[in-house]
């Protein structure tokens, strides 16, 4: 089927779908970029505002409903941490190098106010990128560059570690397998630079490296096999450090143009991630090295070239077990001179609705937080009150981890003619950390109704591993209640439902009922 027959197809498709009830597993998540200061901290700003402005981010997207952010800590051979490695970043402090004043750990900090709120940090870092410009980057005496230049290439107006290096590809691996081992993040998260992206009428500068190398492949293959090499091996050093971390990749929109390769997808991309980045995306999921992948689908539905629905039916079909996260370009909408499709207040709607046909896609991330401050296209409103209007629990990944927490334990208690309060707790026997607790509750006026956890009864997530009380209020135009708690493990597995609380009101007062 040809590009436009498709795009028929999912027209008529959209055209004939109502929305569906909402997902209750799905991954939502905001990238919130570090380099040049795209998304944060603001320029020249102290602790206590960074602080505050990091805050007011996440505080906006729980509020539109989502459960993930994708923090970049590692711009560019720097630190938003202190690292034993690279130097506090330039983005952090103006001044690559110099820590924050008032002293604060900036990646400690995205941990804990994440986590408190029931949401994922995904440490995002990117893997060959030594400075952002030569021209102008901010180089500490101690950075990497300065200490083994011999490492690093120079390739446009930036400088890359050379992945043909095999100690600057262990180098890499140290400074990940050292955040893995001192913070709880739940993630490694890397973009697309790999071999960079090709810039018209220049080599990228490692043919001595290339020769030196021995390597009997051809230059393409060897520069491939130099990717694989560093994604294996990080993906060994992240599972030895802790096995729940999990290990993403967010790459080019296209593997391969299917002219060069029947595998790949019906588009006609300049250039893609095997061929011009070196990364073979799908042979690190074959493998199992990387747990998702977030292809950037940074495109419109029915683009002339690589349209968003093509790609979307292709990922879903090359997932290999493993989940995958659609990349929504969201940023676009505010391009005075982005394409017409990205004018359209149903482009981001649309995608949702064509992401949840496909059973094999887990979720969305977005590009990038600061695209939402002006709620582009009436897109806030869209996720907050319609698609994401019900909480989602994160996708758990049981090729990880496959084992449940115990359910909790609940004391019910009738407080008086209008009040239920609940009150819970872990199992003593429980030996997997808890995340938080799930909440299901609904009314209805037939006690005998069949129910269960699922996601139209969602009624909130409860951030207290510790435990809780519940208490609320009940309403005399209903004839029942039901409530339902359960446990969700710090890899995202859900517990067996705790005993059922029903109560009825069959003399005007409400009671526990038995089925």
């Amino acid at each position: 089927m040809n590009c436009h027959k498709l795009l028929i197809t999912y027209c008529v498709l959209l055209l004939s779908l109502s929305l569906k009830a909402q997902p209750k597993y799905e991954f939502r998540g905001v990238w919130i970029a570090t380099v040049d200061n795209i998304d944060w901290p603001p320029r020249n700003s102290t602790t206590e505002a960074q602080k505050a402005d990091f805050i007011r981010q996440l505080d906006l997207h729980k509020k539109l409903g989502m459960n993930a952010i994708i923090a970049q800590v590692r711009p560019a051979a720097d630190a938003f941490y202190p690292s034993p490695y690279e130097p506090w970043s330039q983005w952090l402090t103006g001044t690559q190098g110099q820590p924050p004043t008032p002293y604060y750990d900036p990646l400690e900090f995205m941990v804990e106010e994440c986590h408190k709120r029931g949401m994922e940090l995904h440490a995002w870092l990117n893997p060959y990128r030594a400075n952002f410009n030569v021209n102008t980057a901010s180089i500490a005496p101690g950075h990497i560059t300065r200490i083994h230049p011999e490492w690093f290439l120079t390739y446009g107006d930036k400088k890359y570690f050379n992945p043909g290096n095999r100690e600057a590809r262990q180098f890499v691996v140290n400074v990940v397998r050292d955040i893995v081992k001192r913070y709880q993040i739940d993630a490694i998260h890397m973009d697309d630079y790999f071999y960079p992206y090709r810039i018209p009428g220049k080599e990228f500068p490692d043919e001595s490296a290339y020769q030196n190398s021995g390597s009997t492949l051809k230059k393409d293959d060897w520069r491939r096999s130099n990717v694989d090499s560093i994604i294996q091996a990080l993906s060994i050093a992240i599972k030895q450090e802790k096995k729940s971390v999990r290990f993403g990749i967010s790459p080019f929109s296209v593997w391969r143009n299917k002219k060069d390769d029947p595998e790949g997808s019906d588009t006609k991309a300049g250039q893609t991630n095997y061929d011009d980045l070196y990364a073979d995306i799908l042979l690190w999921l074959k493998k199992g090295w990387i747990d998702y992948v977030t292809p950037q689908l940074y495109l419109e539905i029915g683009h002339d070239k690589v349209p968003y629905e093509t790609m979307l039916d292709w990922w879903s079909k090359h997932s290999y077990g493993k989940h995958i996260y659609i990349g929504h370009g969201i940023y676009r909408a505010n391009d005075p001179n982005g394409a017409p499709g990205w004018k359209d207040p149903n482009q981001i709607p649309n995608q949702l609705r064509l992401l949840r046909r496909y059973p094999n896609i887990q979720g969305s991330i977005y590009f990038s937080s600061k695209s939402f401050n002006n709620n582009p296209m009436g897109w806030n409103d869209s996720l907050q009150y319609n698609y994401y209007k019900t909480p989602a629990l994160l996708p758990p990944m049981r090729w990880i981890d496959n084992e449940k927490p115990w359910p909790p334990i609940v004391e019910r208690k009738i407080v008086n003619d209008s009040m239920i309060q609940l009150n819970v707790r872990p199992d003593p026997r429980n030996h997997r950390e808890i995340k938080y607790y799930v909440v299901y509750q609904f009314a209805t006026d037939n006690h005998n109704e069949t129910f269960g956890n699922q996601p139209k009864y969602l009624s909130r997530i409860v951030v207290k591993p510790e435990g809780f009380q519940l208490k609320e209020a009940l309403s005399a135009s209903h004839l029942s209640y039901r409530y339902v708690i359960t446990a969700v493990s710090k890899n995202n597995q859900e517990s067996e439902l705790s005993e059922i609380a029903i109560l009825v009101q069959p003399d005007g007062k409400w009671q526990f009922y038995q089925p």
